[in-house]
């Protein structure tokens, strides 16, 4: 059974993470943009994060540019942009395609796993996984779903 330990990624910085080293962890994958109506939700993600990671949680920001082009072009700019104006500490990714034929491997498997209303795609910045500490999708959540109201479900996840 594929699990995210399957999966590799770029960090913001170029250097290849394996998504493995999160197994133990509860996850949230979060596709980002820096430029989107949702960006605000950077800080709530990072309160999530701050306040759920010494328990065992962790978010993963992957900055996608396929919605309205609401992206920096370069990988640094959306770093700086991050931490300069939100205070993300968080892990970031370099920036992947969520949908379509380039689609990152781990995007294809988080929509197959768990498709949204209108079928597998993902439709807008900041739609949401959350992920067990055995690597498994257990939900996912719509763009408009704040951070805070997904902290339930994690605390949930954290005392299993």
């Amino acid at each position: 059974m594929t699990s995210l330990d399957s999966f590799e990624a770029k960090t913001i910085t170029g250097t290849d993470q394996r998504l493995a080293d999160y197994l133990g962890t509860v996850v949230l994958v979060v596709n980002t943009a820096s430029k989107c109506g949702f960006t605000p939700q950077f800080d709530g993600l990072e309160k999530l994060y701050v306040d759920l990671r010494d328990e065992g949680f962790v978010v993963l920001g992957f900055p996608c540019d396929q919605f309205a082009h609401q992206e920096f072009d370069d990988n640094a700019e959306i770093a700086d942009f991050c931490r300069l104006n939100y205070g993300v500490t968080f892990p970031m990714f370099a920036k992947v395609d969520v949908n379509g034929p380039s689609a990152h491997p781990l995007f294809t498997w988080l929509r197959t796993e768990q498709g949204g209303l209108l079928g597998d795609a993902i439709k807008w910045n900041f739609t949401k996984f959350l992920i067990n500490r055995e690597g498994q999708v257990v939900k996912r959540y719509a763009p408009n779903v704040e951070p805070a109201d997904i902290a339930a479900d994690i605390r949930t996840l954290l005392a299993n």
